[in-house]
């Protein structure tokens, strides 16, 4: 008796429904984890490997890896003149050498120790009050500008 031809047969009815169940499961949108020391930015690829992050001039480093929202390498060519979220990290010379282009839920996560926003900083700044003269405060109680 010939068991060739079953034993060839196995594997295909096995792969079969296997796909059949992978098609028919629900998919979920897939967060990456990114490292403790990413930050975040917007990405401009001017002409690479020129770059600005959050309207400042920088640069690619020589081995950039650039994924994109589906978590595939993409060319730093592929993104110019596009206004990107991104977390990125610099290598040992302050050259970015990681960058992961965001989804928009991956946008919306707070970075650990980072401001909620990405202009955040910038508006702390002119939020604190100013101090001024009432005309009673006498003058070695004035605020001082340190020197």
């Amino acid at each position: 008796m010939n068991r060739w031809p079953a034993l060839l047969i196995l594997p295909l009815v096995a792969m079969l429904f296997s796909t059949a169940h992978a098609q028919t499961e629900e998919q979920k949108p897939n967060l990456r984890t990114f490292p403790k020391d990413a930050r975040r930015g917007e990405l401009v690829v001017l002409s690479a490997p020129d770059i600005a992050i959050d309207s400042k001039p920088d640069r690619l480093s020589p081995g950039v890896r650039i994924r994109d929202a589906k978590n595939t390498l993409v060319l730093s060519g592929t993104l110019s003149n596009q206004r990107l979220v991104v977390n990125y990290l610099r290598d040992n010379t302050g050259l970015v050498n990681n960058v992961w282009v965001l989804t928009s839920d991956e946008a919306k996560q707070k970075m650990p120790g980072q401001p909620e926003g990405l202009f955040s900083n910038i508006r702390s700044m002119f939020d604190t009050p100013v101090a001024t003269d009432d005309g009673k405060t006498p003058f070695n109680q004035l605020p001082r500008y340190k020197q």
